[in-house]
Parts: C-alpha cells; sequence; structure tokens
C-alpha cells in the first residue's frame, strides 16, 4: 500500500478539494495510507517536500514568485489547483445589508497580515475602487489571535478565511458582508505541490486520478455532505458552519472540476502581484508549474 504525508501550509475549509481527498475516501480508494500535518508558522510547506517528510503540500505559486525575486530555484512543481479565487470574507461588528467597500475608508479593520492574504486585500480594494491608504489597517498577529481581538472589541471589520468569520456569525459576534473573491476575480489563488519525481511516479500518479475525483466531488455533493465527512477534522466549529462556508466557497464557484492550473489563471496571479510590487519579472510559467503526467 503506497503511503503519503499531506502538508498544509494553512488549514481551513478553503481548502476542502484538499481535505475532502481524505475525508472522501478519495486516497483510500487508491490504495493510499496517509496522514497529514500543518506547517509550523514560518516555516514553508515547500520545504517538506525537499526534506522528504510530505509527498504533496497545499501552497501557493506566489512562493515561487518569491523564491524567484530572491533569485532562487524551487525544484518543487506547483501542479493542481485548489482554489479559484480568494478566499477571505469581510465582518462586520454591526449588521449591514446595505455594506458598500467605501465604507471601510476611515474605518479600523483588522487585515490577515500574511504575504498573499494582504496582497489580496489591496487589489480588491483596488478593483473595489477604494484607497487602501485611508482605511485604519490593524495587525493583530496570526488568524487566531485576530479571531479573539475581533471578538473582544478591536476593529469594526475583520478580514478572514472561512470559517472562522461564519462561527464568528453564528455566535453572534458579528456579519458577514463581503467576499473578496468575486471583487478579485478568477485567479490561481492557491495550489498543490510536489517534487516532478514523485509526481511522475505511479503514487503520483494514483494520487492525481483520486485528486480528480475529488475536485468532481465538490461541485455533485451537497455542502452537508461534504461538511459531516470533514467534521472530525474541525472539531471548533458547528457542521451547520462548515456546511455554510463549504456552500458559500461552491456558489462562488472556487472549486471548479477542472484540476489544471490554467495560463489565465497564472497570468491572473502575476498581475495581482505586479500591482502590489512584490514582483519584477513576470515569471515564467514552467519556472514554478508543471503538468501532471497522465495516469
Amino acid at each position: 500500500m503506497p503511503s503519503i504525508h499531506i502538508q498544509f501550509t494553512l488549514f481551513s475549509a478553503f481548502y476542502s478539494p484538499l481535505i475532502s481527498t481524505m475525508t472522501g475516501g478519495f486516497l483510500a480508494e487508491e490504495g493510499f495510507d496517509y496522514d497529514w500535518s500543518v506547517a509550523e508558522p514560518g516555516v514553508s510547506a515547500l520545504a517538506a517536500l525537499e526534506n522528504g517528510t510530505a509527498q504533496v503540500v497545499q501552497s501557493t505559486i506566489s512562493q515561487g514568485f518569491h523564491s524567484l525575486e530572491k533569485g532562487r530555484d524551487s525544484t518543487a512543481r506547483h501542479f493542481a489547483l485548489i482554489n479559484d479565487m480568494d478566499g477571505f470574507f469581510i465582518t462586520s461588528r454591526t449588521a449591514d445589508p446595505d455594506f458598500s467597500w467605501s465604507k471601510l475608508e476611515g474605518a479600523e479593520v483588522l487585515v490577515h497580515h500574511g504575504g498573499q492574504p494582504m496582497t489580496m486585500f489591496k487589489y480588491a480594494c483596488h478593483n473595489a475602487g477604494i484607497d487602501v491608504n485611508k482605511i485604519n489597517i490593524i495587525d493583530a498577529g496570526n488568524a487566531k489571535e485576530m479571531d479573539a481581538a475581533f471578538r473582544a472589541g478591536t476593529g469594526q471589520y475583520i478580514h478572514q478565511q472561512g470559517p472562522a468569520p461564519q462561527q464568528i456569525e453564528a455566535d453572534g459576534a458579528g456579519y458577514v458582508v463581503a467576499a473578496l473573491g468575486p471583487v478579485v476575480g478568477s485567479c490561481a489563488f492557491s495550489s498543490l505541490a510536489a517534487m516532478p519525481d514523485w509526481l511522475n511516479s505511479d503514487a503520483g500518479k494514483a494520487f492525481c486520478r483520486a485528486y480528480q475525483k475529488t475536485r468532481i466531488y465538490m461541485n455533485t455533493a451537497s455542502a452537508e455532505d461534504i461538511a459531516a465527512a470533514e467534521k472530525p477534522l474541525f472539531p471548533n466549529i458547528d457542521e451547520t458552519v462548515l456546511a455554510e462556508c463549504i456552500r458559500a466557497y461552491q456558489s462562488m464557484g472556487c472549486w471548479p472540476e477542472h484540476m489544471d492550473i490554467t495560463d489565465a489563471g497564472y497570468a491572473a496571479m502575476l498581475d495581482i502581484f505586479a500591482h502590489d510590487g512584490k514582483i519584477t519579472n513576470r515569471h515564467a510559467y514552467d519556472a514554478i508549474c508543471m503538468k501532471p503526467a497522465s495516469s
């Protein structure tokens, strides 16, 4: 029985296409013995590929941009799409059915300060026609610290990935008023990476078969069924909240059935990072990504 270790950079319902390879039984169908972990804060999951402790990791092609900008080539390659758009939400402390992005100007907003989330937030503000410099942006720490700070009364709005905002709303501590995904637009937001030799092996081909089946499942199964299977991995999130979050991502079109990192999705990421001044070159697709071998 082949064994696979999967590592997540961040663990949230946004990455359900990868989570559900496990909880939906698709890895087991391909005969895999598997386990998973989350990378230590500040440590790239790509390091787990290079030292052989993981075979597949949840990452983003912007990690490749960062390495290339530093003059470093990565031996790992991004080979499949996870999310086709940003998965963060804006939650207001007060109900606001008439919310518009312009209301963020002059407001105190807890924004996730990770590299890609902040770059995407700036691009969303640009597309929404507002000046990010007019927002009183608060750095409250990591995702867990941000959540605690907002619940304790800091800020008028908070920028979070699901299912945290849906849980805040369920707890009566805030109201989800906007999603960044439709404002940013389609892009290769997050991806799977592996070492090319493993990806071209029988085990790599079997993983790709399982993952393609999972992506179809994400578009055909109900949010309730997906959430019920995933719930053991989210002990602190209500199952109804998890289902609501998954339904939101399904309705936004985050998880198309295809697993390819398309040229258009890659180009969109170049545009977004160029807008934030994070890249100096339009790096070639092949320097970061590869198409998996057919099974």
